[in-house]
């Protein structure tokens, strides 16, 4: 049917575009406006309720304050909802009634056929479209949008759908060219940056049968999503919800969430039709009802409804005959400007550079398109009318009134408590099993080679028990969750990647079992976050390390180093001071060389060490030989540490080795290894043997099968503890796997399951089952690292000894070399003496000039003995 239909408007508008409107038309135009009388046209669907509101708020703007100079001639055409009449009226209105303007249709269909027929002419068209592509105004000059989009809308929808935790909605819309391009992909990117997403998409044709309808609500009502977006125009959503409420859809855990155009007229549906809306949230633009003018516009257009469509028993204005309104009022103020020639290309350009505060709100052109709301309302449709819960916006998020001034919150919790349909107050949880009979079928692999991950036991005619840390983990994490269904437990002889892919088949609603995640398996199921340690690690024998070169280990190399280098410059300073005052320190220069070596070990290792002679020498003995004494003792401690505990190295120190030289690898049987070792880690496929569990590969290594394995994390902390001291890990810890829970894809239970999962992560439980299951018992302390000291813990004991011993050198050698030239010692010396005796001689002079001539005599002063 819309086929057919934009087949139809197609070749409307090939003859509107072969007949023309003719260039002419223009100076018609421009002739009937300087006759002194304006012509507005106005295109709209008198049917319905926008129209109604539409057509009353331009006759209230006509007639009120905000006339035009001249007498003013509104003409309305009614588009019946059809493109290809809103086009022929179009068609009349700029060639007959030589229109200055256009406002309305408001669907794009009909706007793109107005404009297009407006295109020679250049009359301005305001349409109340939803949303209009890019690249209208290049295409269309005289097309403006004076309505805003509602993209910003589907961000208000996101929020609610955050706020509540729902992970999944189901987005019913009409089936147009418009909603397809406007506000649904937005939708669905907004729902995106909330981590949900869009289940399911259902269009519904403006011209669908009740039994469509019907169809379609059934077919959604047997999918487990529970949340709806509904983007309709009012008439079909009526009929939407009235089928709805005959299907039992309008009841306990299900969601119905309405945007505009459908949200904004809820004021004027009556109780009969609300009746089947109980429990509604809808999402609105808003405009404030306050102010002078707004109560002036309301008292006069609802005196207008009421005597125009006195059937209508709602009679408030919505935001569509405000928008009218002030569309009037920017036609108005864009003609009456001084010096306008008011011809269809002046006159747009007048509109454009509008810019005044409406009764909806800022009223400003950017891009032919009028400044998006960003602002919106909640509501919630309870009994007879509806509730104003609170309001969103894009800058504040939600709160119960606006402003900055008071309480905001990012989700809506924090708003007035929300009816749900159904009636109970509480929070839907969004979702619905389909088969609530049945529990769910969660599969268990029954051949894991770790009894204490997953055991599954033959339990006489009962059937099986399973039991083990991922079991464990399993029931206390739906413990978290309240409405998760029943569900029964059935044990998989395959391996894990067909047990995985039995989600896909629905053979099974889910696995648990110790399970890694891998992007593989990602094709047939999702799964939660890992709930274990992730990676992969490789294992190879221990061996114990051998002690003949133990004495050297207790320092690292540079350690050693170190402590030669100061021992001898100790030594040689030491001999360099004593040697002119100890004869044994003199002779050959082998012999002194041999005594300053023989000096220098004997002040490190002996506590008897030479008498010395100077107190230079003594200052850098004293300091060295308590750095000494520290390093003597550390040595010991750490030498007999190392001697006393056991040390274990491996037999394979790296992973290159292995492949270098073509060993056996083990892996785990049926696992993800299989193309991981060969792709990834280059390991030749002939090189590679399974193995199930951990007693195999003890086996295979005792057997010398294999010279390394490699095991996931989990398995390797069980294996390591097993086989104590046996065995050790070596090389990186590769960033793959974990366990996790997998459910089908797109399961409504997975967002729920990975939260609860969280709870008891962040409390400990998930801790003290792995205590309980899988930590091992407590081998033998093993030094399985080197534990060779370097020289950071005493880089301050040699920055003091070297310290000490060098200005101790320094100081020897200046003095000696002073004492040799006694002519520089004197010049030096007597540099302070002159300095003092300038200073007493001034001293004296100013102390003369001081003195009274009346003074007594002095006492003689007693000579001075000698």
């Amino acid at each position: 049917m819309a086929t057919l239909h934009q087949a139809f408007s197609l070749f409307a508008l090939i003859f509107f575009l072969i007949s023309g409107t003719g260039a002419d038309q223009s100076t018609k135009t421009t002739q009937a406006i300087i006759g002194g009388s304006s012509r507005i046209g106005a295109i709209v669907d008198t049917s319905s309720r926008i129209g109604k509101e539409v057509v009353v708020a331009m006759e209230v703007a006509k007639e009120g304050c905000y006339g035009f100079r001249n007498q003013t001639f509104l003409h309305i055409k009614d588009s019946q909802k059809d493109a290809i009449d809103a086009a022929l009226e179009a068609k009349e209105l700029i060639d007959t009634l030589h229109v200055q303007a256009i406002i309305g249709p408001h669907t794009w269909e009909e706007v793109s056929l107005v404009a297009e027929i407006a295109r020679e002419t250049k009359v301005p068209i305001l349409s109340f479209s939803d949303t209009a592509p890019e690249w209208a105004p290049e295409r269309w000059p005289s097309l403006l949008q004076a309505s805003p989009d509602k993209n910003v809308q589907m961000k208000a929808i996101a929020a609610i759908v955050q706020s509540w935790n729902w992970h999944q909605v189901t987005a019913i819309y009409e089936d147009t060219d418009s909603s397809v391009r406007g506000v649904i992909p937005h939708l669905r990117d907004a729902l995106r940056e909330v981590n949900s997403e869009v289940s399911q998409f259902v269009s519904l044709s403006p011209f669908a049968s009740s039994d469509s309808i019907s169809k379609e609500l059934e077919n959604i009502k047997r999918k487990h999503c529970r949340v709806f977006v509904v983007h309709l125009s009012f008439k079909l959503a009526v009929r939407l919800f009235e089928m709805a409420k005959k299907m039992g859809m309008m009841e306990k855990d299900y969601v119905w969430i309405t945007t505009d155009p459908f949200t904004s007229l809820v004021h004027s549906i009556n109780a009969s039709v609300l009746s089947s809306m109980q429990g509604v949230l809808g999402v609105r633009s808003y405009f404030p009802k306050m102010g002078r003018d707004f109560e002036d516009f309301n008292q006069r257009f609802r005196t207008s409804f009421s005597r125009k469509y006195p059937q209508e028993e709602q009679r408030e204005p919505g935001i569509y005959a405000v928008q009218a309104y002030d569309s009037m009022r920017t036609i108005a103020l864009a003609l009456n400007k001084n010096g306008s020639k008011r011809g269809g290309k002046e006159l747009l350009e007048n509109i454009l550079d509008t810019d005044f505060h409406g009764l909806s709100g800022k009223v400003q052109f950017n891009n032919h398109k009028v400044a998006p709301t960003q602002i919106f309302q909640i509501i919630n449709v309870v009994g007879k009318s509806y509730r104003e819960l609170g309001f969103w916006s894009s800058e504040l998020g939600f709160s119960e009134t606006i402003g900055k001034h008071g309480a905001h919150s990012s989700l809506m919790n924090d708003l007035e408590q929300v009816l749900w349909p159904g009636g109970p107050r509480y929070t839907p949880r969004g979702w619905t099993e389909v088969t609530k009979s049945k529990p769910l079928l969660v599969g268990v692999p029954s051949k894991s080679g770790y009894k204490e991950y997953v055991n599954v036991e033959n339990d006489g005619p009962s059937g099986k028990n399973f039991s083990g840390f991922t079991i464990e983990v399993f029931k206390e994490t739906i413990k978290r969750i309240p409405f998760f269904p029943s569900y029964d437990f059935y044990g998989f002889d395959g391996d894990y990647n067909e047990l995985v892919e039995q989600i896909h088949l629905k053979k099974f609603d889910a696995v648990v079992g110790d399970v890694d995640i891998v992007a593989s398996r990602y094709q047939d199921a999702e799964f939660t976050s890992p709930y274990t340690e992730t990676g992969l690690v490789l294992i190879v024998p221990a061996r114990s390390s051998s002690k003949a070169w133990s004495f050297i280990k207790p320092f690292t190399t540079t350690m050693w180093v170190l402590i030669s280098v100061f021992t001898v410059y100790n030594g040689f300073v030491v001999w360099w001071i004593e040697r002119k005052s100890c004869d044994e320190l003199q002779g050959s220069i082998p012999n002194q060389i041999g005594i300053m070596l023989w000096l220098s070990y004997n002040t490190l290792l002996s506590l008897n060490a030479p008498k010395l002679h100077s107190n230079l020498s003594r200052m850098s003995g004293v300091v060295w030989l308590y750095v000494s004494s520290i390093i003597i003792h550390t040595y010991t401690a750490n030498l007999t540490s190392m001697l006393t505990v056991q040390k274990l190295e491996p037999t394979v120190p790296r992973v290159e080795e292995l492949l270098n030289s073509n060993a056996k690898v083990g892996y785990c049987t049926g696992s993800y290894m299989t193309e991981y070792l060969p792709g990834v880690l280059k390991f030749k496929a002939e090189n590679l043997k399974k193995y199930g569990s951990a007693e195999e590969y003890f086996s295979a290594f005792k057997n010398k099968e294999i010279s390394a394995a490699f095991l996931g994390t989990p398995y390797a902390k069980l294996f390591l503890g097993r086989y104590c001291n046996s065995f050790i890990k070596i090389g990186e810890t590769y960033k793959i796997g974990g366990f996790g829970f997998a459910f089908p894809r797109g399961s409504p239970l997975l967002a729920s399951v990975n939260e609860a999962l969280l709870r008891i992560t962040e409390n400990g439980t998930v801790q003290a089952l792995e205590k309980t299951w899988i930590t091992p018992e407590k081998c033998p302390e093993i030094q399985s690292e080197s534990s060779s000291l370097g020289p950071n813990g005493f880089l301050v004991l040699f920055y003091i000894t070297g310290g000490t011993t060098t200005a101790a050198f320094v100081i020897y050698v200046c003095r000696t070399n002073l004492s040799r030239d006694r002519k520089i010692w004197r010049i030096i010396s007597a540099v302070p003496k002159r300095w003092c005796s300038l200073r007493t001689r001034f001293t004296t002079r100013v102390a003369s000039a001081e003195i009274p001539t009346h003074t007594f005599p002095e006492a003689p002063v007693a000579p001075a003995s000698i």
